[in-house]
């Protein structure tokens, strides 16, 4: 899985800890990607911050944090406030690749992950960030069956390696320092799916499907 093709990539989420959940083996995995990851909420947690940023340093990445509403209430956001953000925060407009959220979200349910994924899709859509293929994230739980497992079907199932999947872990439990009986580190996927598009008006369709 190792790749010799040095890419631009961009990983919009909504927390800090979604990019190593739901894609920190494959960032593992590619050391040559030039990676710049975007928190979109908990800039000014003085917990979960300082740990992003260890995070960003063990993957050689650069990034940085909005500080979008991130209550318990989860208060849907306005879709103008999420693409503001990410535009403002992102270091250009053009990657080879952007990985973020799925707008069905990777769980039942969060909200802000559905509404990064969207805010994304449409961003890319309308020409306002360009790449040549998107990536959202391809997990499911059975409408709160069970945790959080990568979609077999999805267009790209990436195994881990054992090595790459203790480093992940390591990440939640000991960089992000979930214990391990949390969600969190229960969740930590060993393998990892991600929906592919290189059509903005195939994940224009995909978004829209999402929501009906």
């Amino acid at each position: 899985m190792n790749s010799k093709d040095s890419k631009s990539v961009a990983i919009i989420i909504a927390h800090p800890d979604d990019e190593t959940l739901w894609a920190g083996g494959t960032i593992l995995d590619h050391p040559d990607w030039n990676c710049f990851i975007l928190s979109l909420c908990r800039a000014n947690d003085k917990d979960r911050a300082p740990k992003f940023y260890n995070a960003l340093k063990i993957y050689e990445a650069n990034g940085t944090m909005a500080d979008l509403d991130d209550g318990p209430e989860q208060k849907p956001l306005d879709p103008r406030i999420v693409s503001s953000a990410i535009l403002q925060l992102l270091p250009q407009i053009s990657y080879d690749l952007i990985i973020s959220h799925d707008p069905k979200g990777e769980y039942t349910r969060h909200i802000r992950h559905e509404e990064v994924g969207g805010a994304v899709i449409r961003l890319w859509s309308s020409g306002k960030i360009n790449a040549k293929e998107l990536w959202t994230f391809a997990y499911e739980d059975g409408e709160k069956k069970y945790l959080p497992r990568p979609i077999e079907s999805a267009a790209i199932y990436q195994k881990l390696s054992v090595p790459v999947w203790l480093k992940k872990y390591n990440l939640i439990s000991e960089t992000y320092g979930f214990a391990k009986d949390s969600f969190e580190a229960q969740t930590t996927p060993r393998n990892e799916s991600f929906w592919q598009f290189t059509n903005y008006s195939d994940a224009l369709q995909w978004v829209t499907n999402s929501h009906k």
